[in-house]
């Protein structure tokens, strides 16, 4: 399968991440960073993909433990029955993104695939969802167990209990905490209240004002290469899979 429209925003994510990987690590106590959010919901993938991903930005990651929560206004009835609010596909896709947190507990490895799937969301071809196994590298088979066992079961019935047992009860989703207080209507401000949240000596460049500046030129650069008028789309098109297979040779797309 050929890749699509939407594969050029994800490249243009694993551009942030390779920006990322080349910047030293912070010893810290990280700022705790909680998204509550349900997969179809357009809001919640419009804040994943427009911004949470500038957490790979300028060291930011490196003082954010991140958790994600896949469960949003989901309702449990009964004997486990789950109901979404999206419907069944929502469950459906709540779970395989639990999934792939579970089997890749690392969040520079689970939070590219939910990107990927967020993406397609956000394009309205969610239904395609399983080709983010391929443009990734990834091995499928061990999502597609858990998907297809109990345990894909278990890991919604436990983000259920997690996120009933917020205080204060979320409102809405995306639903965003930091260090344990929900940022309500500010939470595409979420950057500045880690900023904020942060004790350690060494803030990463993230939490200077110049670096809002960096990053905002970095992401136009890339923007102009990917969709610049002097690239046409079909040469992109032709262009992708051999950045792909770079990306995972130099393993920037399976490991970071």
């Amino acid at each position: 399968m050929g890749f699509s429209y939407p594969s050029m925003k994800v490249l243009l994510f694993f551009h942030l991440l390779f920006f990322t990987s080349l910047m030293p690590p912070i010893s810290c106590n990280k700022v705790s960073l909680g998204l509550y959010y349900e997969s179809l919901c357009p809001y919640s993938a419009s804040f994943i993909i427009d911004s949470l991903a500038m957490i790979f930005t300028d060291g930011l990651i490196n003082i954010v433990d991140l958790n994600l929560v896949p469960w949003g206004n989901a309702r449990l009835y009964g004997n486990q029955t789950i109901k979404c609010q999206h419907g069944a596909y929502e469950c459906l896709l709540n779970t395989v993104e639990a999934c792939a947190i579970d089997v890749w507990p690392d969040v520079k490895e689970h939070f590219p695939f939910i990107y990927c799937v967020e993406n397609l969301v956000y394009e309205h071809n969610y239904t395609y969802w399983e080709t983010c196994f391929e443009k990734l590298g990834l091995d499928a088979s061990p999502v597609t167990r858990c998907l297809n066992s109990e345990r894909g079961t278990q890991l919604e019935l436990g983000y259920a209990a997690e996120t009933n047992a917020l205080q204060p009860p979320h409102k809405y989703v995306p639903w965003v905490v930091v260090d344990g207080q929900p940022l309500y209507d500010d939470y595409r401000d979420f950057v500045s209240f880690i900023c904020k949240a942060y004790k350690g000596t060494a803030k990463p460049s993230a939490c200077t004002e110049s670096s809002f500046g960096r990053t905002r030129k970095l992401k136009m650069n890339l923007i102009n290469i990917l969709y610049g008028e002097e690239t046409s789309k079909s040469e992109l098109f032709r262009a992708l899979p051999a950045v792909f297979s770079w990306l995972k040779r130099n393993k920037i797309v399976a490991s970071f």
